[in-house]
């Protein structure tokens, strides 16, 4: 009975043993043809991508992180790609748009846009239409579909590029078309025109702050030019008119006249200003994607408001860390405490500084002001460690925003523990205890028999 059972128990162990290495043996030998086909050889049309006048196009395939993406699909299949030469991409490309396509947010526009210029197939010169105005689509790698026609014996791609290098690169597993402009899909241009809103905003070149009569609040006019030998003549409101005041450009507030300004066109073109003026292109990008915000500061200016915007430049806002910006709300709160609801110019606030030695501002972050003070010839924001100097001054004035550069991001100065008094410090105040008079003749009796109270 031992011997069977044995037996039985040898001779499952030894059939388990030959199915684990079958098994084995089936898994080496697939994974071996994946880790040789998964190889680039030296001969692929992608390091020819590398090596050629198309070296722009490869940074961009770089930058787009789609690297891995097209060594698995040369793998699987011949690829087609439609690539423009460095010159078009250097020289031709809108250096806004191409801003936009390197920003790291906008990764999946670059993405779709590379990925537009690449066929999953083989597609040489002799696959073209071959028929007048004939159209064949194919599908690329972005899922999008691409135009292939003949136009007068010339191939267009896209219905808008023309192929001016037929079949210029050719590999065993692609070839490469040289085209002569850069295609870009509808989805990346909604979404930089999404992104910059430039269809509906107006440039304005910075100019000076006109100048109001501060007895009239109307703007002065410009004297007419004399001739040449003529003097200098001084107009009467200028000769009785006293010096500038601190704000030029009192707001009317509530109850007065509505609707005589055009706010919201106004803060597109301070936007715009900040875009052609340069160095401030983060501080309108928050602008521009906080709708509410921008919404807002039109309505205070259609109802007559004025405002002063304390516009940190780029390298300010990129010193801003996650926490600061991962509250709820947190960009908006930094805005509001940017704004004065006060039309300030350099010289005005240089004056006042000058005149006052430290000067409090309102914001629209309330209740908390921004505390202003002369310092090594500027004008000097904030306090401790939280300040910013003015550095690029009359950015943008118009008569009702006033936009002034800094080198500094603002925030509030919260109460320490230091500054707190405590219960420990708070002075006692002794009082002297009075007796009830019921007491005092109590005292009095036991004084006469000889006791003390």
């Amino acid at each position: 009975m031992d011997s069977k059972i044995y037996g039985v128990l040898l001779t499952s162990i030894i059939l388990f043993n030959f199915f684990i290495s079958i098994n084995a043996n089936a898994l080496q030998q697939q994974r071996t043809p994946k880790s040789s086909s998964s190889q680039i050889s030296s001969n692929s049309v992608l390091v020819a991508l590398l090596d050629s006048r198309y070296t722009e196009l490869s940074e961009l395939v770089e930058k787009a992180l789609l690297l891995q993406t097209l060594e698995q699909a040369v793998t699987h299949h011949n690829i087609t790609i439609f690539a423009p030469n460095n010159e078009v991409l250097q020289q031709q490309l809108d250096p806004v748009f191409k801003r936009f396509l390197l920003e790291p947010r906008n990764l999946k526009s670059l993405q779709n846009l590379v990925l537009h210029h690449i066929l999953p197939g083989r597609v040489g010169s002799k696959d073209w239409p071959r028929v007048q105005d004939a159209v064949h689509h194919h599908k690329t790698l972005s899922d999008n579909y691409l135009q292939l026609t003949k136009n007068s014996g010339k191939r267009i791609v896209g219905g808008v590029a023309r192929v001016v290098r037929p079949d210029d690169v050719i590999r065993p597993d692609g070839l490469i078309h040289g085209i002569e402009r850069l295609l870009v899909p509808q989805s990346v241009q909604e979404d930089f025109n999404r992104r910059r809103n430039l269809g509906s905003i107006s440039a304005v070149l910075p100019e000076g702050a006109p100048v109001v009569d501060p007895r009239t609040h109307r703007l002065r006019k410009s004297a007419s030019p004399a001739p040449a030998v003529a003097p200098p003549v001084l107009p009467v409101y200028d000769a009785l008119a006293p010096g500038p005041s601190l704000a030029p450009a009192p707001a009317p507030g509530p109850g007065g006249a509505h609707r005589h300004f055009d706010g919201e066109s106004q803060v597109k073109d301070f936007i715009h200003t900040l875009l052609h003026y340069g160095g401030y292109n983060e501080l309108a990008d928050i602008l521009v994607n906080l709708t509410a915000l921008a919404t807002e500061m039109g309505k205070l200016v259609s109802e007559g408001y004025v405002l002063t915007v304390l516009a940190p430049n780029d390298e300010a806002m990129a010193k801003l860390t996650a926490d600061q910006l991962s509250d709820p709300g947190a960009p908006e709160q930094i805005m509001y405490y940017h704004i004065i609801p006060e039309y300030q110019t350099e010289e005005s606030m240089y004056n006042s500084v000058r005149r006052f030695g430290k000067v409090q501002y309102d914001t629209l972050r309330l209740p908390h002001k921004v505390v202003a003070e002369e310092a090594d010839g500027s004008v000097k924001f904030g306090q401790r460690e939280e300040s910013a100097y003015l550095i690029d001054p009359d950015i943008y004035t118009d008569g009702r925003i006033s936009v002034q550069g800094i080198d500094g991001v603002l925030f509030p100065i919260t109460p320490t523990k230091d500054t707190e008094v405590s219960p420990a410090m708070t002075p006692k105040i002794l009082t002297k205890q009075r007796r009830g008079k019921l007491m005092e003749v109590g005292c009095i009796i036991a004084g006469a028999f000889g006791h003390s109270c």
